[in-house]
């Protein structure tokens, strides 16, 4: 895998184009669309698409919709408006990598859902991404804990395109599958509706050395 990733630095347009043949044919080694290591920080690249637009915070918008009294479209300055809260947590991939002591910057998700206004018979939260082909979802209950944020900041900076900015969702105490890059939507749902990977067999409550046949790994 560490060698794919440095062969993916080099070639890195050349593998940006294969990468639906890659997501196509879902490879029974690495399952997750890896085309190359971001530099520093041992972050590897991700995507499920070929190409995937990039948002200013001019362009950028995140809807909250669904079962909810409120709904509204939020910009990048409506977001850095509100109350930000900073986390430093380990990230741990499923596939085995981990960046140790990684510091997100945001919104918490349950901010957000309080002034929405969530309906009663609002069980579960989806997410989806300006990619056009990514989702994730979460139960209200996990969507509400403390360590779950609308991140506008990583590694104490914006949240880069790359690493799924301007806005990306996280999830601290979960495989980094379930913090969805290039986030768009937020939609309160009456049932968990499984994201993308979760479609390839991997578990929808991913919680970290406790889920996808990986107790051994560390959970930070």
């Amino acid at each position: 895998m560490l060698g794919l990733g440095v062969a993916g630095v080099a070639a890195g347009p050349y593998l940006q184009r294969a990468a639906d043949t890659v997501v196509s044919k879902v490879s029974e080694k690495d399952p997750t669309g890896l085309t190359g290591l971001l530099p520093g920080g041992g972050f590897r690249y991700y995507s499920v698409v070929a190409s995937v637009p990039t948002r200013t915070a001019e362009d950028y918008t995140l809807t909250v919709d669904g079962l909810v009294d409120r709904p509204s479209t939020l910009r990048l300055a409506d977001l850095e408006a509100m109350p930000q809260t900073r986390i430093v947590h380990d990230v741990q991939c499923v596939t085995g990598w981990r960046v140790p002591g990684t510091p997100f910057e945001g919104v918490r998700l349950s901010h957000l859902l309080d002034a929405a206004g969530v309906r009663s018979g609002a069980t579960a939260v989806r997410f989806t991404c300006f990619d056009g082909s990514y989702s994730e979802s979460l139960t209200l209950d996990q969507a509400r804990r403390e360590d779950v944020l609308v991140a506008l900041r990583m590694e104490d900076g914006p949240v880069t395109h790359a690493h799924g900015g301007p806005v990306r969702l996280y999830v601290a105490p979960m495989y980094f599958y379930k913090s969805a890059k290039w986030l768009s939507g937020i939609t309160l749902t009456s049932t968990v509706q499984p994201g993308y990977w979760e479609h390839y067999g991997y578990d929808v409550d991913a919680w970290v050395g406790r889920s996808n046949g990986r107790d051994d790994a560390p959970t930070g």
